[in-house]
């Protein structure tokens, strides 16, 4: 037997977003997606390398670590990113379900807020740290030190973006389709 709160919640939450918002970040989020998986497949080509050159080549390419760290960096934050839209985040569903409609939306709120000011401080921060390092190189690579931190700022912006998204979302009794679908 269904509980019917969540059963109106389901139908009420269950049609599509149709905001701007939703209509430009489906697209990005799915490249989002697509690049993390292309960068984790680079990512797995150049350890294999890396551990091809130590072992059978006795010469450990230089430059593999160091790229190998970059790219991870891409991977993970911009697949994070596409979670937070994708609703893959950590989150209290189970709690949630249990809640009255009223009092579930508006947590749903709280959570997708607090979601993007953590968004905020990542680009706040991925911009400062940025900023301090500008100057510097990585070692066998010559790319300069802040492309380590582009993606932390980049991924900031997506998280606040696609949060705003949730928010616009629930307050119009509408659900944001995942860029999967």
């Amino acid at each position: 037997m269904t509980d019917p709160h969540v059963a109106d919640h389901e139908q009420e939450a269950g049609r599509p977003s149709t905001s701007l918002l939703s209509r430009i970040n489906a697209p990005i989020a799915r490249a989002g997606m697509y690049l993390s998986v292309a960068g984790l497949l680079v990512i797995v080509t150049i350890v294999f390398y890396q551990v091809f050159g130590r072992y059978v080549l006795n010469s450990s390419p230089t430059w593999t670590e160091n790229l190998a760290l970059v790219l991870i960096l891409y991977v993970t934050l911009v697949g994070a990113a596409v979670g937070v839209r994708d609703a893959g985040h950590i989150g209290m569903d189970s709690l949630l379900v249990m809640l009255p409609d009223r009092l579930r939306e508006k947590v749903e709120l709280v959570i997708h807020v607090l979601v993007a000011l953590f968004g905020v401080a990542m680009v706040y921060n991925g911009w400062i740290l940025g900023a301090s390092v500008g100057t510097v190189h990585i070692p066998n690579l010559g790319f300069p030190e802040v492309v380590r931190y582009v993606p932390l700022v980049a991924s900031g912006v997506l998280i606040v973006s696609f949060s705003i998204e949730h928010i616009i979302a629930l307050l119009r009794g509408e659900e944001v389709v995942p860029s999967w679908n």
